[in-house]
């Protein structure tokens, strides 16, 4: 069965920019919510594109949508939140409350086929609040009767409008050496092209239902390196100096209170303590050969790009 109708929340963002250009390329109708219209005014070009405004959190509004799509694709998520346990309260709104509703109000629309975002390392005893809820969110919908749910894994994903190797790159123009803790920390960036691919392809596998997928880039890589090849594509490599974890989660607090929102939290760290790399815990999409890091991130980190 062909899923032409495809309702993307959280699809605004990095991540969803890709994968509704995807989706319209090949034809499919795409009702896209955002609470601000002005975000998604670049997808007015495509013309399968439907842009409405609204709260994805109002059970009346999302009930209101439903009865017209065949599908449901999930892509919120929030990077940051206040203290909680297990969670905090952004996290437990955005990954877990979130994908309960969404849960539901397909099961009473009768819309099964779901396709979620969660995240490699979410886990019930991860180590930080991000990983937790993740898991938290993912099991719910994997777990809620009469939806085809498939899952996917993604490690760090980057591409030009990333906030990950852009942000280091940024730091090592503005800071003539950069001081940060977790450098030892393991990473297997992915191409955000391949992640929106995987949601395509699988849209419409019968074969994917139920499952979760892992989707890793083909090299591991530590922060230290990936810093470094952020400074060197960009052109403004700077000398690296290792924090003690002590001292990583007091700049991580500091951090969270910079002006224009957090640019980095103490949860950031708490997630570092293990690698983001796949653990073939769960496989991979049957066809799943991702484009490199060094391929794509010297076209939009060099200056003449920028």
């Amino acid at each position: 069965m062909r899923h032409e109708t495809i309702l993307v929340v959280g699809g605004t963002g990095f991540i969803g920019s890709h994968l509704v250009a995807r989706l319209a390329a090949e034809g499919r109708n795409v009702m896209l919510v955002t609470r601000r219209y002005d975000r998604a005014r670049p997808f007015l070009v495509l013309p399968t594109v439907q842009i409405i405004e609204g709260d994805i959190f109002d059970e009346k509004f999302l009930y209101g949508l439903l009865p017209q799509a065949d599908a449901l694709i999930n892509l919120v998520g929030v990077l940051h939140s206040k203290s909680g346990q297990p969670w905090g309260p952004q996290f437990e709104r955005a990954h877990v409350a979130l994908p309960r509703l969404l849960a539901a109000a397909c099961q009473k629309h009768g819309v099964q086929r779901c396709l979620h975002m969660s995240a490699l390392g979410a886990g019930a005893d991860a180590p930080s609040m991000y990983q937790r809820s993740k898991a938290e969110g993912e099991k719910i919908m994997l777990q809620a009767s009469g939806l085809q749910v498939t899952s996917f894994r993604p490690s760090v994903v980057f591409g030009p409008e990333d906030q990950f190797l852009n942000l280091f790159a940024r730091l090592q123009f503005l800071l003539p050496v950069l001081a940060m803790g977790g450098l030892d920390a393991k990473f297997q960036p992915v191409y955000v092209g391949d992640v929106a691919d995987a949601f395509v392809r699988t849209l419409d596998e019968v074969s994917t239902y139920g499952k979760t997928y892992e989707l890793p880039g083909p090299h591991i890589y530590t922060l230290r390196e990936l810093i470094k090849l952020a400074g060197k594509y960009s052109g403004h490599e700077r000398p690296l100096i290792a924090l003690p974890r002590a001292l990583a989660r007091l700049q991580a607090w500091m951090l969270e209170y910079v002006p224009g929102g957090p640019l980095m939290s103490r949860d950031n760290i708490d997630s570092m303590q293990a690698d983001n790399v796949a653990h073939d815990e769960y496989p991979v999409p049957a066809v799943w050969q991702p484009v490199s890091l060094e391929a794509v991130a010297p076209t939009y980190l060099s200056p003449h790009s920028r």
